[in-house]
């Protein structure tokens, strides 16, 4: 007897969910991407895992052979925390040193990777989990090769935790923020979106005092907060929004612009007329458009919208902001997005959100258009290649564009409460978030209510 119309067509779908679902098909991809991205780091042409192998070896083996610490006998471009990491990767000794980098980001990774298909009674998101995967493959050796490949596992994690565990996820993203700045982001839109920002924010301003006074005991003094002074006196990186338009004068014959490689910062920066300027005006502009973010977000959350759809799009608004105005723009920085995305494609998948296929799918585009620049052609960038400039400024575009969706979703959200009333008992949440255990319903306000609201 035949089949009915379709039905093999019905069978074959769920053959495809079933696989897709799977724990072991998707810890088999997790493991073959891994892999590849591995094997691109030690051996694809431009030296993908340079940083690893020059810099930061370099820095360990000044500090063991000639005890000399960068962030505390001098100052540094990054957070102390960063030492953790890069001290543990030598764990093996310095011939070993990228082998063992690339096996700590996979754990750290695998860790992440757990969460988000499910552990305990948490519930699984392999749609989120899948998409991960394809940014990773997209994005390239880069993932796996810079200091953000540590902070990102800890975020995701750290996300994962907002509803179930809120001050847990604090102390984790201030960690991971400790190590590289960017996860404070994620902090600053939880203490607009979450329930007990003072809470929130106690636990954020321990952890972080913490950290300080273990510095502070290995003798830092001042160093410790030199990540902040470092970054403001930079130029402009060939890889910032910014500097495309000197770029693009380069090409066209201005003699006055060009690109050079800054030996202090050890990145290539450009030059011409205005790039003093525009150096000194990015900073200020960053902080300005973060504002103006937060309080697009405040505005939402005093209208009585939904917390779980403030919160992905402030977080991804407020992310997309720090790369999009930020005067360094190094390809690393596209790891980061991955983070409001995961946040958001969970929450959305539960229904307590809002959609966000599109931000995934310009985000994937991005990545994309990253490993095209990084690190296989990125001579033919600085040579001023044509090509190499149309994909540049088609990423600064889709850049803005990610951020123009995250402002406009962050405005529907302001514009007014929905139609339904406020819930019973505190605006707590109906029905625990995808991502919350059963246990602790409620962490978060689906809604806030007036006595929360303006605080």
């Amino acid at each position: 007897m035949s089949d009915r119309p379709g039905g093999a067509s019905r069978r074959r779908a769920s053959a495809i969910r079933a696989i897709a679902v799977s724990p072991i098909a998707l810890w088999a991809a997790f493991v073959l991407v891994h892999f590849w991205l591995g094997m691109l780091c030690l051996y694809a042409p431009g030296l993908p895992l340079g940083d690893v192998t020059i810099v930061y070896r370099f820095w360990m083996d000044q500090a063991f052979v000639a005890h000399y610490w960068v962030g505390i006998d001098s100052g540094w471009v990054y957070p102390i925390g960063a030492l953790v990491p890069m001290v543990a990767a030598r764990v093996f000794g310095p011939a070993l040193y990228a082998s063992t980098w690339l096996s700590l980001v996979m754990v750290l990774d695998a860790v992440a990777f757990a969460a988000l298909i499910g552990w305990g009674r948490r519930r699984a998101s392999p749609g989120a989990a899948w998409w991960w995967l394809g940014f990773l493959l997209l994005l390239g050796p880069i993932a796996l090769g810079r200091i953000d490949s540590i902070t990102v596992p800890l975020a995701i994690v750290g996300v994962l935790m907002i509803a179930s565990r809120p001050r847990a996820a604090t102390v984790i993203l201030t960690v991971a923020a400790w190590i590289k700045v960017w996860p404070a982001a994620i902090v600053v839109a939880m203490l607009v979106a979450v329930r007990g920002r003072r809470r929130i924010l106690a636990s954020a301003a321990v952890t972080s005092l913490v950290i300080v006074a273990v510095a502070l005991a290995l003798g830092s003094g001042w160093n410790v907060f030199s990540f902040v002074t470092e970054q403001t006196g930079r130029g402009l990186q060939v890889e910032a929004p910014v500097a495309t338009p000197w770029l693009w004068r380069a090409l066209a014959g201005m003699t006055d612009s060009g690109v050079y490689y800054d030996n202090s910062i050890l990145t290539w920066q450009v030059r011409g007329d205005g790039v003093d300027l525009a150096a000194a005006i990015m900073t200020p502009l960053l902080a300005a458009a973060v504002i103006a973010v937060v309080i697009l977000g405040v505005l939402a959350i005093r209208s009585r919208a939904h917390a779980s759809e403030v919160l992905p799009a402030l977080a991804l608004a407020v992310v997309t902001a720090f790369i999009a105005f930020n005067k360094v723009g190094s390809p690393q920085y596209m790891t980061w997005l991955a983070v409001p995305v995961i946040l958001g494609l969970v929450t959305a998948r539960a229904g307590h959100g809002i959609p966000f296929r599109t931000p995934a799918i310009l985000v994937a585009v991005l990545a994309a258009l990253t490993q095209v620049v990084y690190p296989y052609l990125y001579l033919r960038l600085l040579s001023l290649d044509v090509i190499m400039l149309i994909v540049i400024s088609a990423k600064d575009i889709l850049l803005f564009v990610l951020l123009g969706w995250a402002v406009h979703a962050l405005w529907g959200s302001a514009r007014g409460p929905a139609d339904d009333p406020v819930p019973d008992g505190g605006g707590r949440l109906p029905s625990p978030w995808p991502f919350a255990t059963g246990a602790r319903r409620g962490t978060v306000d689906e809604r806030v209510e007036p006595a929360e609201r303006g605080r």
